[in-house]
């Protein structure tokens, strides 16, 4: 998503739209990002090609993150290193209860006192030689979820982490409500300091 901030009538809230258009675009991908119309999830410095499907109601339609229906689920995650190969990963699933959505972090996540009591699906680790990590979950209700990849350094006391918020069966809209109201906000804005709405009362007033 682009941002454009150009208007000189529009300076006083270039802070404000600015802030929120790096907040609106940091929240459509919280541990999930998009390059070349591809999903990538970043696990520290190591990366995989991260897809969602719905088979059972979507059929073949890939999802990044949030998903649609409250139904059969398949995660996969295609390696772009090779030594992934030789990493156990574990995957989990847990009910968000950070009420940080999509800014939730692993830091918050460490903050819960019993994870596996908010945990709704727990991939033990697992070796995948072929490069391609997939799990498969039925989600039983909608709502705010939180992913959780983890692997360890095959040799060195090393755990590595990536943490992609997400939701089932919602509207998918996200912050664009929000955006859409600033961006008319602004518009609005231009319009008064440009001189549009005096023209108009002027032109109003002739009229009566």
């Amino acid at each position: 998503m682009r941002c454009n901030l150009r208007s000189s009538h529009n300076a006083r809230w270039l802070p404000l739209l600015g802030a929120l258009c790096l907040c609106v675009e940091a929240a459509a991908h919280g541990g999930v990002s998009s390059e070349d119309d591809l999903c990538i999830i970043q696990i520290d410095f190591f990366r995989a090609h991260f897809t969602i499907y719905q088979p059972e109601t979507r059929a073949n339609k890939e999802y990044c993150e949030d998903i649609p229906d409250v139904t059969d689920t398949v995660f996969v995650l295609d390696y772009l290193h090779n030594s992934l190969k030789e990493m156990p990963l574990d995957f989990r699933i847990i009910r968000d209860i950070t009420d940080l959505g999509r800014f939730a972090k692993w830091e918050d996540i460490a903050q819960i006192e019993d994870l596996d009591r908010e945990t709704v699906f727990y991939q033990p680790p697992v070796k995948r030689p072929n490069a391609v990590f997939t799990v498969e979950y039925t989600f039983e209700e909608p709502g705010n979820y939180i992913g959780i990849v983890t692997t360890k350094h095959p040799t060195k006391d090393k755990i590595y982490r990536a943490v992609f918020p997400f939701e089932v069966g919602g509207t998918g809209f996200g912050y664009l409500p929000l955006f859409i109201g600033l961006v008319i906000l602004v518009q609005i804005n231009y319009w008064v300091m440009s001189g549009g709405f005096a023209r108009w009362r002027a032109k109003a007033a002739r009229m009566r």
